[in-house]
């Protein structure tokens, strides 16, 4: 029997999860780590301790360890940056929480694009969309939008290079993979696992 399934998330030890998160099918949350208003699409995962929030994920996202995306900011044009003054009711107890601050941060979604791998320890801002098939090296922090099928790293991240040449990833995004049926994965999977991307393009693109 398959550990993963299309019924319902597979969660390690240890996850906090919001009500509000979505998942697809055959979804893996790894051990400790928090989701919250957020949904990740089929196929996606994170490994250990991943923070992940007001994020849209795509299919196939490969998210590992302590990575963070969409996560939260303060308020840097205010007197303070202390959250007292949105996290106001865990002080006092005639004071409500700001719940308008936490309403607008909902908003600004990070978007992570189908077939993504986000490295350990790398970080996505919010309002960021990374395109498909793109990567963040370990320990970047993705400040900008990404192109589909781009490398980036550093603080901030930069641009490195594309995965394929041009006429591979617009033949890869053409073909979408990733919206086969989980059969058609499984009858094609020695083609994935043998054949390189222009070989695989050149049979089934």
């Amino acid at each position: 029997m398959p550990r993963l399934t299309a019924d319902a998330p597979f969660l390690h030890p240890e996850v906090d999860i919001t009500e509000d998160c979505t998942f697809g099918r055959f979804v893996e949350i790894g051990r400790g780590s928090r989701i919250a208003h957020s949904r990740l699409d089929d196929y996606s995962y994170c490994d250990r301790y991943a923070d992940i929030a007001n994020a849209e994920i795509g299919k196939m996202s490969n998210i590992a360890a302590f990575s963070r995306i969409g996560a939260t900011d303060h308020p840097l044009e205010k007197a303070s940056l202390h959250h007292f003054h949105y996290r106001s009711a865990d002080y006092w107890d005639d004071a409500e929480h700001d719940h308008a601050w936490f309403g607008h941060r909902r908003t600004r979604r990070a978007m992570i694009g189908h077939e993504t791998w986000i490295g350990a320890h790398a970080q996505v801002r919010p309002e960021v969309t990374m395109g498909v098939g793109s990567v963040a090296a370990s320990g970047a922090v993705v400040t900008k939008d990404v192109a589909p099928f781009w490398i980036v790293a550093g603080v901030p991240a930069v641009p490195l290079r594309r995965r394929f040449p041009d006429a591979i990833c617009d033949g890869l995004l053409a073909l979408a993979w990733w919206d086969w049926s989980h059969e058609t994965l499984r009858d094609r999977l020695e083609d994935f696992r043998r054949l390189d991307a222009e070989a695989f393009l050149t049979r089934y693109g």
